[in-house]
């Protein structure tokens, strides 16, 4: 789990809502098949509507196709190239770049993948405080996509 801790110690004891600092320093395998660095989340600091991890997706890395049941995201790029096929059968294709900001809707289906050779950083934003428990597999789409 990551190192996280209470700026202000007079505040820690008090029981009341603070702000925490996260340091990242482990990763969790998520379903979509990528290791997610430990971030903001329920089970780090208590979010209620919230959720922020780091990701790397190495040369070559490619997700399930999967879909988050109620829950938006939104991803900011750092570093390299993604390509994310969407859609109710991941009919439409998009790259994204370092600095690009993207959002996925609710329950669209999607499966991200790193053609490059080199790795792809992000941050990733969701409304799910519990971000693993909204995500649904749709292997019967993988066939879809090509490798």
């Amino acid at each position: 789990m990551a190192d996280t801790f209470t700026p202000d110690k007079e505040q820690a004891g008090s029981g009341a809502p603070t702000c925490r600092v996260i340091r990242p320093n482990s990763t969790y395998a998520g379903k979509q098949g990528f290791d997610y660095l430990a971030g903001i989340a329920s089970e780090t600091v208590g979010s209620k509507a919230i959720c922020m991890h780091l990701l790397e997706i190495p040369p070559g890395g490619r997700a399930k196709a999967h879909k988050h049941d109620s829950h938006e995201t939104a991803i900011y790029m750092l570093e390299g190239t993604v390509v994310t096929y969407y859609g109710d059968h991941l009919e439409h294709r998009m790259e994204n770049r370092a600095g690009d900001l993207i959002y996925i809707p609710a329950n669209v289906p999607h499966l991200p993948m790193n053609l490059s050779d080199k790795p792809a950083k992000a941050v990733i934003a969701r409304t799910d405080p519990n971000e693993q428990e909204s995500v649904t597999l749709l292997p019967e789409l993988e066939a879809l996509v090509p490798e």
